[in-house]
């Protein structure tokens, strides 16, 4: 038996190392496995109901994003994080999905701008309600949407596998813009610029929401 509060998984088709990789670092984004918590292969292994290889495939790619920690022959834990690294990945997420969000712009095509109006739309809505878990929530969806249609497989890809890691950062980012109406202005300014395709309008407006500001050009 395993104390760890994991349920076991049910077969999807997809690869079991996928699968072990989406559960853990789920439960590690929302804090159901907190910092420090130990993950010995087999105690993880016996909760989900799979065998031990899986669960150690998932565990490498989950140091490898800097959400599990290793020592050889002492522990697997999950990751205490640290909030200097906290703060480059706030920048570094930013300027990533200001990138993403110009790709898109150029390359979608008019359904998918049509879906990421909607999805802008979510995120106006959420800011207009002062709800940080919704917002947040609406967040993601806009930016995982912003990935799959950047026309770019390399950032597809990091935005991928990275994205768990991402999603506990922001959990623990306080808001740039408190005041809610004037960041609900910034959410529909930036629904104006992708309405129409202004790819560099957009990143700007990106970029400003969380204090980077770039100059407009002349």
């Amino acid at each position: 038996m395993s104390d760890l509060p994991l349920a076991p998984l049910h077969a999807t088709g997809r690869p079991l190392a996928d699968e072990v990789y989406d559960v853990l670092g789920a439960a590690i984004r929302d804090g159901t496995l907190a910092p420090g918590q130990n993950l010995r292969d087999v105690d993880v292994a016996t909760a989900l109901g799979v065998s031990r290889t899986p669960v150690r495939e998932a565990l490498q790619r989950l140091e490898r994003t800097g959400m599990v920690e290793v020592s050889a022959s002492r522990y697997t834990r999950v990751s205490q994080p640290d909030p200097q690294a906290l703060i480059e990945t706030h920048e570094y997420l930013v300027y990533a999905v200001g990138i993403g969000l110009r790709m898109a712009l150029e390359r979608c095509t008019d359904d998918e701008l049509a879906q990421l109006l909607v999805l802008l739309d979510d995120v106006v809505a959420a800011s207009e309600s002062d709800d940080a878990a919704v917002l947040t929530q609406a967040s993601a969806a806009l930016y995982t949407h912003v990935a799959q249609t950047s026309g770019n497989r390399v950032y597809l890809q990091v935005m991928q596998e990275a994205g768990l890691y991402f999603q506990r950062a922001v959990r623990s980012w306080p808001p740039h813009l408190t005041d809610v109406a004037e960041r609900t202005r910034t959410y529909r300014e930036l629904r104006t610029a992708a309405a129409a395709r202004d790819a560099a309008g957009a990143e700007r407006v990106v970029r400003e929401q969380h204090g980077i500001v770039v100059p407009k050009p002349m």
